[in-house]
Formats: C-alpha cells, structure tokens, sequence
C-alpha cells in the first residue's frame, strides 16, 4: 500500500533527522505533490542534511548547488560550448540536470541568478540557445534560506517564492532529541551507511495514488473561498494566486494520502494552508511575511459549506 510505502520512507528519515517528524512528513507531501520545498532557518539546524536524507532513501540522483553572490545562471543550468570537430556548439548540461537539486542558501545570489531555475522549477525544462532541453523525471528542487535580516543576503523575488510548494522551519530541536545529537554518531556518517529503501519509480507510483484521491466539490469550494480570503483582507498586499490554489490541493491530496485515506478532509486543507501560503502573502502593513497566527485566524473565519 502506498501508505505503508511512505511510512518507511520516514520511519528511515527519522532515525538521521532527530525530531523532526512532522517537517519530514511535510516535505515527503511535498514530494509527493510534484512541489519544490523552501526551508528556511538559521544556519546548523539540519536543512542541508533533510535534503540529503530524501535524496539518499529515495535513491533520486543529488547535485548541491552552493548559492553565492557571484554565482552566475550557467553554473547552474549549463553552458554550449564550440566544438572544433563538428564546427557546432555543443550544450554541457549543469548541476540542475539531476532529480534533486539541493539549493544551498538560495538568497545568497542574485536575483538574475535565481530567476535561472524559474522555467526549470515550473515547466522541467532548460532553454538555453534557443534549445529546449527536458530535465529529469522526477525533478525537485530543495532551497534552503537563511533569514532575511542576515549579511549578503537577497531577497527571493514574488515570482520565484511562488514556484516553491511549501514553506517549512527546523527549527532548534528539543532537548531530548538535541542530547542524542550531541552523544550520537555524526549525522553525515550514519547516512553513509543508509541504504535507498524505495527508488524514483516508486516516488512516481506515490504520486500517481495521491492524484487519483478523491476531492468532493464542496471541499474545492473551500480551497476557493480560502484563495478569495486573502485577495479581500485588507491585511494582505495582493493575495494567492491560482498556482498556490492548485499548490494546495496536490498538497492536501498527499498528506492524506500518508494518513491512508482515500479521499481528502478539510483538516488536511487547514494542516497545509499556513506552509503553503506564507512564503506568498505579504503583510499591508510592512510587508513582511505573515505570521502563522495571522493565517490561522483566517483560517478561521472562512467557513466550510
């Protein structure tokens, strides 16, 4: 069953990510629904290796892309260069040919440099020279961030922020879980030894089952009255877009997926709302990014039915 599939997926996450088992189980949904994460927190809080860890169990092919200020589009997606034999240019494909790509400290480059994964993140596909070039299936891409308020950091562009599924924090781990961080092995090393214990065929078959889930229309009336919600407060500068509506459904499909069930409820909505929008609503007032109490009292007052 794909629920059992899953719950070994995270069973292994969890015993290298100390913790954490709900972010795990936000970011395997997020997979699931074919979406890109965006973790942000501090630096040493794990988010490198939470990446690392699904591409290890999941036996995706890695590449770590590490951000910089001089960072520049071609590392990212590629470069054509001559070819004296053929008297043609010849495309070298870059890091963003893998099926999942690691991000490091995305806002650390520039916003020209970012926007090189904008066509990647949305349609799977590199242009380069006029020649279209398919990247691999699946395709994922984890960005970690530092926050804002950092030195040589630079802010992700609205377009760029809509392009990630979800949003998600580690944050510091308790104590219990942070003693057996410091007296255990090295995360990195016991990762070494951890075998795949599924493959992207499976990942595939995963997705497949959480889009045949069944979504009743009242719930789709939710999800829509949710959008409007943020479009009509004045509180929000602009609201969701029609992307984050069906961002939302594909992520309220697989987490209900992982619990097993065949259909999806509105407390699956209501789970996911917050992750999902965030990252893409801004405060009137300063235009920060809305706390998770602002969204919940939304949440709140939109009735279902």
């Amino acid at each position: 069953m794909p629920q059992d599939h899953a719950n070994r997926l995270l069973e292994a996450a969890s015993r290298i990510i100390l913790g954490k088992e709900r972010e795990l189980r936000l970011a395997l949904a997020c997979l699931i629904a074919r979406g890109h994460l965006l973790i942000e927190d501090v630096p040493g809080v794990g988010k490198t290796t939470l990446a690392h860890v699904l591409a290890r169990l999941m036996g995706l092919q890695f590449q770590r892309i590490q951000f910089t200020s001089d960072l520049l589009p071609a590392d990212i997606l590629g470069v054509s260069i001559f070819d004296r034999e053929t008297s043609a240019f010849r495309f070298h494909p870059g890091p963003a040919f893998a099926q999942l790509i690691l991000a490091d400290e995305i806002n650390r480059a520039t916003p020209k440099t970012q926007s090189a994964l904008l066509e990647a993140m949305e349609e799977r596909q590199v242009t380069a020279d006029g020649q279209t070039h398919a990247l691999p299936e699946p395709f994922f891409v984890i960005a970690t961030q530092n926050p804002a308020h950092q030195i040589g950091t630079f802010p992700l562009p609205e377009s760029q922020l809509d392009r990630f599924l979800l949003r998600i924090r580690l944050g510091y781990p308790d104590p219990q879980a942070e003693r057996a961080l410091l007296m255990g092995e090295d995360r990195r090393a016991l990762l070494e030894r951890q075998p795949a214990v599924s493959s992207p065929a499976d990942l595939l078959d995963l997705q497949r089952a959480a889009q045949r889930l069944h979504v009743a229309a009242p719930l789709v009336d939710y999800i829509q009255a949710l959008l409007g919600a943020t479009r009509n407060s004045p509180e929000f500068a602009g609201g969701l877009s029609p992307r984050a509506g069906l961002g939302l459904l594909a992520a309220a499909r697989a987490w209900a997926l992982l619990d097993g069930r065949d259909h999806v409820l509105p407390e699956d909505v209501q789970t996911l709302f917050p992750h999902v929008a965030a990252h893409r609503l801004h405060l009137a007032a300063d235009g920060r990014s809305p706390p998770p109490e602002t969204l919940m009292r939304l949440v709140q007052a939109v009735t279902l039915g």
